[in-house]
């Protein structure tokens, strides 16, 4: 053993910003079990397919069993997860017949590439024979698996946040490192599943805030509903969307590269929310004030945003002008001059 003054610098603590575990030089857990089942849940809820014999939902996720973790050795990321999950999907067909079936995934692994991952999907007992089954099996099982691997994208990006500590002069070391190989197993380290990976920063970072205006060809009771009913956003964002469209609600859009929490609704006049990009610094939330005002035969919408961080204020700006305004109008046809 070094005596004390000797060794390796790095393991040395004190004096220094954090007071203990430089950098996370040292060994350092996180457990993603509970953020895991709830991510888990909300990716495989109201996944859906169709197509002319009719069409299939998952509509519940009746079992969520495993644990993840997540490991930081010498500021290098360390995934463990592994689950057993169950669900329930419904088919209706084009005649009106309801059927109800489970699935299955037993081995869903950081031991275990995503297209050797079993799928087992199945009619209940007693339930007639339909087309819809093989369906399920099919486009079903595919969208299951896209939406289990991108589980694995925001274990390694959104949980990740705040795993890097900072250094003395309150700068993060960010993890950048690429994955040569789609297998992950218990020796390999994190890479970034994307170039938008999240901001890690042990610093207060500077926002702004700022207004965006716009008139849509519709009623303010119209417009309100859009924002928070599913069906809706999931049309105008050509994407699956978790949307609980009531105070307290989450919603998350865009293949999940937005998220946040309603904070308060007042019906046809006002949305509050708590609203992120998912790269976003850990935890940071913008908060999002929609009002709605009754211009005659149009709607006012005014979109405050207080909290946004300064380096995105140019991206959130357009992001909400194409990716909700532009999208909605051209979707339900209510198109409205510019302003």
């Amino acid at each position: 053993m070094a005596k004390w003054g000797e060794g390796d610098p790095r393991w040395i603590v004190e004096e220094r910003a954090d007071a203990t575990n430089v950098n996370n030089w040292h060994w350092t857990e996180r457990d993603a079990t509970t953020w895991s089942s709830d991510k888990l849940k909300a990716l495989l809820l109201g996944l859906s397919v169709e197509n002319e014999e009719g069409s299939c939902e998952v509509t519940e996720v009746s079992k969520v069993e495993g644990e993840a973790s997540i490991n930081n050795r010498k500021g290098k990321l360390i995934f463990f997860y592994e689950w057993n999950l169950k669900a329930a999907w419904t088919a209706m067909s084009k005649a009106g017949i309801k059927y109800q079936g489970t699935i299955e995934v037993p081995n869903l692994s950081d031991e275990n590439d995503m297209e050797d991952l079993d799928i087992g999907v199945s009619l209940n007992k007693d339930e007639p024979e339909t087309p819809l089954t093989n369906l399920m099996r099919t486009k079903g099982a595919e969208k299951i698996r896209e939406a289990l691997g991108s589980y694995v994208g925001y274990l390694k990006s959104e949980f990740t946040q705040g795993m890097i500590l900072p250094t003395a002069n309150g700068v993060a070391k960010v993890q950048s490192t690429s994955q040569s190989k789609a297998k992950l197993n218990k020796t390999q380290i994190s890479s970034s599943t994307s170039s938008a990976a999240p901001i890690n920063t042990g610093v207060k970072i500077p926002t702004c805030k700022f207004s965006i205006r716009e008139k849509f060809l519709t009623s303010p009771a119209d417009l309100f509903r859009v924002f928070l009913n599913q069906e809706m956003i999931q049309a105008f964002t050509h994407a699956p969307a978790m949307v609980e469209g009531e105070k307290g609600g989450k919603f998350r859009l865009l293949d999940g590269n937005v998220f946040g929490e309603f904070s308060e609704l007042i019906p046809d006049e006002k949305i509050v929310m708590k609203w992120r990009y998912n790269n976003w610094p850990c935890e940071h939330y913008a908060t999002i004030t929609m009002t709605f005002m009754d211009r005659s035969s149009e709607t006012e919408l005014k979109v405050d945003c207080r909290g946004v961080p300064e380096n995105e204020e140019e991206r959130t700006k357009e992001g909400w002008k194409r990716y909700y305004f532009e999208a909605i109008k051209q979707t339900f046809g209510y198109g409205a001059r510019l302003f």
